[in-house]
C-alpha cells in the first residue's frame, strides 16, 4: 500500500469541482422514467457496501460509523436535494434527520429504499414548487411589485429550516420576484423577463424528470462520503469516464474547475493558460447560470442543474464559441462572457519571465519574476531519457541564467493561482536554491511517514529570493512556498494560501470508481498545510474572501495537526529582519499608488463579499448598483491621478483594451513591484548584518 500511495503522489492537484470543460461528449438526453418509480439495483447495495467498507477502513481519518455521523451525512442528503431550505418545513426535515437507524441499514446492508424515499419525498416538493412557480408567472404577473421595501436573502446556507409553509410561499414569492428584477436590469420589460424566467423554470422541471436511478445513488453515496471529507467522492461509471479525462489534461473547452454551491455553478479555479484564464472575464467565485453555444444562439438557464450535466453543456468542439451568463456570488451584476473552447496547451502553462524595474531610496533595480501557473513535467519524456524533456525545474534553471544575463537584483517566483501539479517537480525545484535535504511528509492512513526530498545536491541560484501566493496557490505549491520558507531560503509574500494538504487515490468498485482520501502533506516543520495553508511572512491586502475559497471554507475538510519535525526549527535571517521589512512595506505602500488600489479593492471586496441582502424595490436596487459603479470608478480614477493619467469617466472606458493581454494589470503590477521592494530592503538588510 505504501508504494502504491507515493506512485500516487507523482501528481497533486488542485481538484475541488468536479470537472473542467473538457471534450466533447453524446447527448445525455434519456428516455423519461418517473422519478417515483425509479429503484436501486443490486450494483448499487453491493456499490454501497463496497464503500461504507473502504471508508471504514482505509480512509485517512478514523472513520467510525456512529449517530453522529450519520446525521451529518443525513443533512448532506438534504443540502443537497434542498440547497436553499426553500421546500421543506423544519419539522418535516426532522423527521427525516431521526432516521439514523434506516441510514446505517443503507450504508452496511445496502438496503437503499430508505434513500430512494427521502429522494422522492423531496424531489415531489420541488416538482410542485417549480409548477406553481409557472402558473404564478403565467397567470399572475400583476401579483408582483417592485416599488416595496423588501429585500431577499439570497445566501441561505446559514439560517434554519423554516417553520411554516407561509414562510416557504414568502420565500418564492420573493425569489421570483428578485430574478424578474434581475433580468428587467437587461432593459427588458416584465413581461419578456416573464417570459425568459418561465422557459427556465420549465427547463429545471424537464431535467428533473430525466433523473435516473444512477443520479440518486451517486448524490446519496456522495452525501456520506463528503460527510468525511470534501475530496472523497464516489462517481458512476459515466462520471468515471469523465473524471478521467481531467486527469489525463484533456481540457478541450474552456478551461474551468467548477463545483456545486446550493443551486448555482461555481467557478472555483481556471486553468491556467486555458481559453477562460485567457480571455480574463471570468473570475474565480463567479456563478454560471446560463450558458448558450455559438455567437447568437439562445441562452439555457441552469440554475439548479447537476453539475456533470453543466459541463456537457459547456464542452463542445475545438475552435467552437461558448456563451456564459454570469452573475457574481451574490447574484448581481450579471454579464454574458463569450470563450473559444480549445485545448490547454503545455506553452500556455509553462514557467515564464519578466524583467521589472523599481526604483528605492533613488536608486533602480531590476527584478527578475518567473511566474509558475502549474507543475508540469513530460513524464515519457523522462521515462524514455529524452535528452530535452520538459519539466517546470528544467525551464525555471534556464530562464533564471536568462536573467542573471539581464542584470537581475533578486528573483521571485510567481506561483499565484497555481494549483499544483507533479510533486516531484515542487521537490526538485525547491533543489534549485537549497542544497540537498527534506522538502515535504506524507502519512498515510496507517500512521506511516515517508519523507520525500531532493537529490540534487547542487544550488542553482543563491541570491535574493521571494515567493508570492495568493489564495488560490494549492498543493504542489503550498510544499515548495512551505520548503522554502521552512528553510529560512527567502521571503513568502502575499496572501495565506488554500490549505489543500490531502492526498487522493482512486479505487475501482464493482461499479465505477472511489475518490478516497488517503494521506496528508506535512511540512518538514511538522505542520500539516491541510487547511491552514501557507500564512506569509509579509501578507498583502487579500483579493479572495477566505470564507467562500480555500479548504477551509469547504464543509467537512479535514482539521490541520502536525507530525514530528524532520529539521529543527531555526531563528533564521528572514525571521530576524521581519519587523524592520514589515516597517518599510508599511509606510512605503502608503505612497504607491497601484498598492493603494489594492488595498481599496481588497477593501471594498471585503465589505460586499456575501452582501446579506438584495432590494426588491426596482428604484432601490438600481440606486445601489449605480452606487457600487460610482466606488469602483472613485477607485480607478484615484490610482489614475497618483500615477498623472487622465480621469475616466465611465468603467466602460478603461475595458475597451485586450482583455487577453499578458501584460500585468495594476493589480499585478502593486504586488510585483512591492514584492520586489521588499526583496531589494531584505538583501540591504542581510548585507548589513554580516
Amino acid at each position: 500500500m505504501r508504494t502504491s500511495l507515493l506512485r500516487g503522489l507523482m501528481i497533486c492537484w488542485l481538484t475541488l469541482g468536479l470537472l473542467p470543460a473538457a471534450a466533447a461528449t453524446e447527448s445525455s438526453t434519456r428516455l423519461y422514467t418517473p422519478f417515483e418509480e425509479l429503484q436501486p439495483t443490486a450494483e448499487h447495495s453491493q456499490v454501497m457496501r463496497e464503500v461504507t467498507r473502504l471508508m471504514t477502513r482505509q480512509h485517512f481519518a478514523d472513520v467510525t460509523l456512529n449517530k453522529e455521523l450519520e446525521v451529518r451525512a443525513l443533512e448532506n442528503f438534504l443540502k443537497q436535494l434542498d440547497p436553499n431550505k426553500a421546500l421543506m418545513t423544519a419539522s418535516a426535515a426532522e423527521k427525516i434527520l431521526q432516521r439514523t437507524s434506516d441510514m446505517e441499514a443503507a450504508l452496511i446492508k445496502g438496503d437503499l429504499d430508505f434513500a430512494y424515499e427521502v429522494f422522492v419525498q423531496v424531489t415531489s416538493l420541488n416538482k410542485n414548487r417549480l409548477e406553481q412557480n409557472l402558473e404564478l408567472l403565467n397567470k399572475r404577473l400583476s401579483s408582483f411589485r417592485f416599488d416595496q421595501d423588501q429585500r431577499f436573502e439570497a445566501d441561505r446556507r446559514e439560517i434554519p429550516w423554516p417553520d411554516t409553509q407561509q414562510q416557504l410561499d414568502n420565500y418564492w414569492q420573493q425569489r421570483l420576484t428578485h430574478e424578474l428584477l434581475s433580468l428587467m436590469d437587461g432593459d427588458k420589460t416584465t413581461e419578456e423577463a416573464r417570459d425568459l424566467l418561465v422557459r427556465r423554470y420549465e427547463n429545471q422541471l424537464n431535467r428533473l424528470k430525466q433523473t435516473n436511478s444512477d443520479d440518486i445513488f451517486q448524490g446519496f453515496v456522495n452525501a456520506f462520503t463528503t460527510s468525511v471529507d470534501p475530496h472523497t467522492n464516489y462517481f458512476s461509471p459515466r462520471r468515471s469516464e469523465s473524471f478521467n479525462i481531467q486527469m489525463k489534461l484533456s481540457l478541450d473547452g474552456i478551461g474551468a474547475m467548477l463545483q456545486s454551491e446550493n443551486e448555482y455553478t461555481k467557478v472555483v479555479s481556471l486553468v491556467p493558460g486555458g481559453p477562460a484564464d485567457k480571455q480574463g472575464q471570468l473570475k474565480p467565485s463567479d456563478h454560471i447560470v446560463g450558458v448558450g453555444q455559438g455567437k447568437n444562439s439562445e441562452i439555457e438557464n441552469i440554475i439548479g442543474w447537476r453539475l456533470d450535466e453543466v459541463v456537457d453543456l459547456i464542452r463542445g468542439p475545438r475552435g467552437s464559441i461558448v456563451r456564459l451568463e454570469v452573475t457574481t456570488s451574490d447574484s448581481t451584476n450579471r454579464r454574458v462572457i463569450e470563450i473559444e473552447r480549445n485545448a490547454v496547451q503545455l506553452e500556455d502553462q509553462a514557467a515564464s519571465k519578466r524583467l521589472i524595474e523599481t526604483t528605492i531610496d533613488g536608486e533602480k533595480r531590476r527584478i527578475g519574476v518567473i511566474e509558475i501557473p502549474t507543475f508540469y513535467l513530460d513524464f515519457e519524456g523522462q521515462r524514455t531519457r529524452q535528452k530535452d524533456f520538459r519539466s517546470t525545474t528544467r525551464d525555471v534553471a534556464r530562464l533564471i541564467d536568462e536573467l542573471k544575463k539581464e542584470g537581475m537584483d533578486g528573483l521571485v517566483i510567481d506561483l499565484r493561482n497555481n494549483g499544483g501539479g507533479a510533486l516531484q517537480e515542487a521537490n526538485t525545484l525547491v533543489g534549485l536554491f537549497i542544497p540537498r535535504g527534506p522538502t515535504v511528509q506524507v502519512r498515510d492512513a496507517e500512521g506511516n511517514v515517508n519523507i520525500l526530498g531532493d537529490n540534487g545536491g547542487k544550488i542553482h541560484y543563491d541570491g535574493p529570493l521571494a515567493v508570492v501566493i495568493n489564495r488560490l496557490s494549492a498543493s504542489a505549491s503550498e510544499i515548495f512556498a512551505g520548503a522554502i520558507q521552512d528553510y529560512g531560503r527567502g521571503l513568502v509574500v502575499g496572501e495565506q494560501s488554500f490549505g489543500k494538504g490531502t492526498v487522493q487515490t482512486i479505487l475501482d468498485l464493482s461499479y465505477g470508481q472511489l475518490k478516497i482520501t488517503r494521506a496528508k502533506f506535512y511540512r518538514i516543520s511538522g505542520d500539516s498545510t491541510q487547511h491552514r495553508g501557507i500564512v506569509p511572512d509579509i501578507l498583502f491586502p487579500p483579493l479572495f474572501d477566505a470564507r467562500r475559497i480555500g479548504e477551509s471554507a469547504s464543509p467537512n475538510a479535514l482539521p490541520w495537526d502536525q507530525v514530528k519535525a524532520v529539521l529543527p526549527s531555526r531563528n533564521s535571517v528572514v525571521q530576524r529582519a521581519l519587523d524592520q521589512l514589515q516597517s518599510r512595506h508599511q509606510q512605503r505602500i502608503g505612497n504607491d499608488p497601484n498598492f493603494r488600489f489594492l488595498t481599496e479593492q481588497s477593501d471594498w471586496l471585503r465589505r460586499h463579499e456575501g452582501s446579506p441582502s438584495i432590494s426588491l424595490n426596482l428604484q432601490q436596487r438600481k440606486l445601489e448598483q449605480d452606487k457600487e459603479e460610482a466606488e469602483q470608478l472613485a477607485m480607478e480614477n484615484r490610482r489614475r491621478q497618483g500615477l498623472g493619467l487622465k480621469p475616466l469617466n465611465k468603467l466602460a472606458d478603461d475595458k475597451e483594451e485586450d482583455v487577453s493581454s499578458k501584460e500585468p494589470t495594476p493589480l499585478d503590477l502593486a504586488i510585483l513591484e512591492e514584492t520586489g521592494r521588499i526583496l531589494v530592503d531584505f538583501s540591504q538588510l542581510v548585507s548589513h548584518t554580516r
